[in-house]
């Protein structure tokens, strides 16, 4: 396998990994509304700030968030607004499957 192809890979499945959170995803979905600092993430997502650190630091190590620092606070905001289109996407696949599970339970039930 070339040497570049292998890392494309890995990177590709470095940000799945991240992506396999629901917090992460949370925290994702938040930032898409704009900027905020640790604390208005806790609140909003109601999940302890270390909690949110922890999972910050993932998201910020894959490129998928950026921090900034403003005085005492440090904002995150989202480095790419296609993560959130890519997230949509997978929330519509997944609804769609929903719908199909369902309409095969209910051809199984009897009238």
């Amino acid at each position: 396998m070339q040497p570049q192809l292998y890392e494309v890979r890995e990177l590709h499945a470095q940000i799945c990994q991240a992506l396999a959170d629901p917090t992460r995803i949370m925290i994702l979905y938040a930032l898409s509304e704009g900027p905020r600092n640790v604390s208005d993430l806790a609140n909003a997502l109601e999940v302890n700030q270390p909690t949110i650190s922890r999972h910050l630091k993932i998201l910020r190590e894959r490129g998928m968030v950026n921090s900034e620092r403003d005085g005492a606070n440090i904002n995150y905001s989202l480095s790419d607004q296609r993560v959130i289109q890519a997230l949509d996407i997978m929330r519509a696949v997944l609804a769609d499957q929903l719908a199909h599970q369902a309409q095969l339970v209910k051809g199984l039930k009897p009238a």
